[in-house]
Formats: C-alpha cells, sequence, structure tokens
C-alpha cells in the first residue's frame, strides 16, 4: 500500500494506492475513511488495476477546505479533478459507498465520460432517495440528516464520550459485525480540528445554500439525471436501503444490475468483502477499457 497526496479541484487529496494499470477509484462514506477499502486493495490491483482510495474533502489527512462548500456539484468536481490528474485522457472504473455512491450518482449524470463502468453501494440514486422519505421508517433510518442540521449541537453532541454517536451509527447499521478496530482509526479521522463539521456539512449543503457554491447552481440543476454508465448496485440484503435502491432501475438508460447481499447491512464492502470483491471483478470483466 503506497501513500500519496495530490492536487484536484483547487485541494490537495491524501490517497492510498495499490496496484498497475486502469485507474480503479474508490469512495468512502460517513462515517468512514479511505481505509475502510483495506479488504478490496488487493483483490482489485490483483485484477490488474491501479486501485486508488482518496479521503474525500474536508476527511484528513486530505485538506479542509475553507469554502466549506459540500453540495453535490462541488463534490463531482472533485471526483473529476481526480480522474484528471491520475489518469488523463482516460476514463476510470467508479466504487462508491454511502457518501461515496451519493456523489458518484452525480458524477456519472454529469461527467459520463470520465467512467467507463461504475458500482455504487448503499445509498440510492437522488430520486429513488427523495421518493423514499415518504416513509416513516425511512425517515427513521435519516435521523442523522436532521440531526445534523442543528448547528452547534451535532459538532458538540457527536465527539462525546469518545464519539459515541459513530459507535452507535456503525453498529445500527451493520448490527452484530465487529468494526472496532477500524471505527477506532475512523474517530482518530474525525478528531483532527475542522474535520467532524466537515462531515457534517456534507449534510447540511442538502438543505442549507451556505455549504452551497452559488457559482455551481446551474451545474447541481442537472446532478439527479438519468445515468447512462453501465453501472452495478449494491445494498446489504439487511440495510433498510436496499428497498429504495431496488425501486431504482428507471433512473438508468444503460447497462444496470441491482444485487443484494445476504447476511449484511450499510456497510457490506467489509462485512462479506470476499462476497463483495467477486460481484465487482465479475462485473468489471465485461470493461471495454
Amino acid at each position: 500500500m503506497r501513500e500519496f497526496v495530490i492536487e484536484a479541484n483547487g485541494l490537495r487529496f491524501a490517497c492510498l494506492e495499490a496496484g498497475q494499470g486502469p485507474l480503479l477509484l474508490l469512495l468512502h462514506g460517513f462515517p468512514d475513511n479511505a481505509w475502510t477499502w483495506e479488504h478490496q486493495f488487493g483483490a482489485l490491483a490483483a485484477a490488474g488495476y491501479r486501485v486508488v482510495a482518496p479521503f474525500l474533502r474536508g476527511y484528513p489527512p486530505s485538506e479542509i477546505p475553507a469554502s466549506g462548500f459540500y453540495d453535490g456539484a462541488t463534490l463531482a468536481r472533485d471526483v473529476r479533478g481526480l480522474v484528471e490528474a491520475l489518469s488523463p485522457g482516460e476514463p476510470c472504473v467508479l466504487v462508491g459507498q454511502d457518501w461515496g455512491a451519493a456523489l458518484s450518482y452525480g458524477v456519472l449524470a454529469l461527467y459520463p465520460d470520465l467512467v467507463r463502468r461504475a458500482v455504487l453501494m448503499a445509498f440510492p440514486h437522488p430520486a429513488a432517495m427523495a421518493a423514499s422519505l415518504a416513509d416513516p421508517a425511512q425517515i427513521k433510518r435519516a435521523f442523522h440528516w436532521w440531526y445534523f442540521q442543528l448547528p452547534g449541537l451535532a459538532e458538540a453532541s457527536v465527539p462525546a464520550n469518545d464519539f459515541a454517536f459513530i459507535d452507535y451509527l456503525w453498529a445500527d447499521w451493520s448490527p452484530g459485525f465487529d468494526h472496532r478496530d477500524h471505527v477506532a482509526q475512523v474517530k482518530q479521522t474525525l478528531a483532527v480540528p475542522g474535520a467532524l463539521a466537515a462531515a457534517i456539512g456534507y449534510y447540511r449543503a442538502a438543505f442549507s445554500p451556505a455549504f452551497r457554491d452559488p457559482a455551481l447552481d446551474e451545474l447541481r440543476a442537472t446532478l439527479g439525471g438519468k445515468i447512462a454508465v453501465p453501472t452495478l448496485a449494491l445494498c446489504g440484503a439487511d440495510d433498510i436501503r436496499a428497498v429504495p435502491m431496488a425501486a431504482q432501475a428507471d433512473q438508468f438508460t444503460g447497462d444496470y444490475e441491482y444485487r443484494e447481499v445476504p447476511g449484511c447491512g450499510h456497510f457490506l464492502h467489509r462485512e462479506r468483502p470476499t462476497l463483495v470483491n467477486r460481484l465487482i471483478l465479475d462485473w468489471l470483466r465485461n470493461d471495454a477499457g
């Protein structure tokens, strides 16, 4: 495993890297960091890919932006910048989980020429996500989205008692699975001054214009478009997000497949890494790159 720093979209991104070949970009979610993909690096690199996992904007050791913009268009531009810097003139394979998947829908809608195949995990297409909020069970599952809108309270309560809030989310979303070692590492990431506010900023940008770049209003309006890039969607069968994901096929105009991974919850790539790796590689066997 190698570590390096690269500039993209005006920010410095710290990255983990393994292997050589066409670029395969791994995007983490919340509450998480790039080390979440530790069980994927070996298998994907052995299959002939240059596997790169950046720490997303605001997640140390990546730079915490002074602007405080975390809207979908800004995040999509981050990925565009990373692909252009890491693989000039060549499209990548894009794999994302949770927020990594959420922002990837925008990348696929805005910049389809940058991605030749995608794998999106544990987060529905924006249209399916919006529709799901008519379901009380989905609203309950998304309680942290609303809680994070409370300025000051979220920043004070999440770190309390050694980030017990983070322990709760991991246990609730992947019940019965021991993530302690990795979660301890995630807590170290979020404990860096400014990191927690940045991570919460992703959620605030969904509701507050103060966290959106006003120069990208026009671009942001097209984030939820239908997707032509060949895409595999995966979700743990025990993750409530499987309900909206199972109903989102009409948002894809290109090759599309949805699979549920049995016996796991939200962090499927860590709970059942061997099966998830096989599903990713089976999908990529049709990679034309």
